[in-house]
């Protein structure tokens, strides 16, 4: 089940104490939500458990940051993001994510484990610029190459700062 509703212009803030937990499998589907994620996301336990994690993904979020994000944890290191989710009502909320693999006993990637936090609002400005590009560059680059072309977009932008996404996040 995807979300299906239209985004607003109401932004929810989390709290400063608040933890949004998750857990996905390996093909991302939600296999733990806590208080804070139904709190925000708007949906029940029943809907979010089962459903793919991307039903809380927010159409202005670059398939790139995903893309980044995706192998990253695939390839069995943690990520940070700072992400801007859409609740089932259509309302906004950024977080500053930690994604981690989950191992198991025999050292291989079982699932995700997900915690967010409130974000830093000045970070949450300077990376809503940088995401406005990508997208166009995905815009430009058509739906097959989105991904491919906004993740090449954020590498040049950042290697011309000396940097990668990794440590630019951690800078914010």
């Amino acid at each position: 089940m995807k979300n299906r509703s239209q985004p607003t212009a109401t932004e929810r803030l989390m709290r400063p104490d608040d933890f949004i937990v998750s857990k996905t499998d390996l093909k991302g589907r939600i296999t733990y939500g806590n208080r804070i994620f139904i709190e925000f996301s708007g949906y029940t336990e029943e809907e979010l458990l089962g459903a793919q994690h991307n039903i809380i993904r927010h159409p202005d979020m670059p398939r790139g940051v995903f893309r980044l994000l995706w192998d990253t944890i695939q390839a069995g290191q943690e990520c940070f993001a700072y992400v801007k989710n859409m609740a089932k009502d259509g309302s906004f909320y950024w977080v500053f994510a930690h994604v981690t693999p989950s191992f198991g006993p025999e050292g291989k990637i079982e699932g995700y484990y997900s915690v967010r936090r409130a974000p830093n609002r000045e970070a949450v400005r300077r990376i809503e610029q940088i995401y406005a590009q990508m997208l166009e560059v995905e815009r430009r680059a058509g739906p097959k190459e989105a991904p491919t072309a906004s993740l090449a977009y954020l590498t040049e932008l950042l290697s011309g700062h000396k940097t990668d996404y990794h440590r630019f996040i951690l800078t914010l």
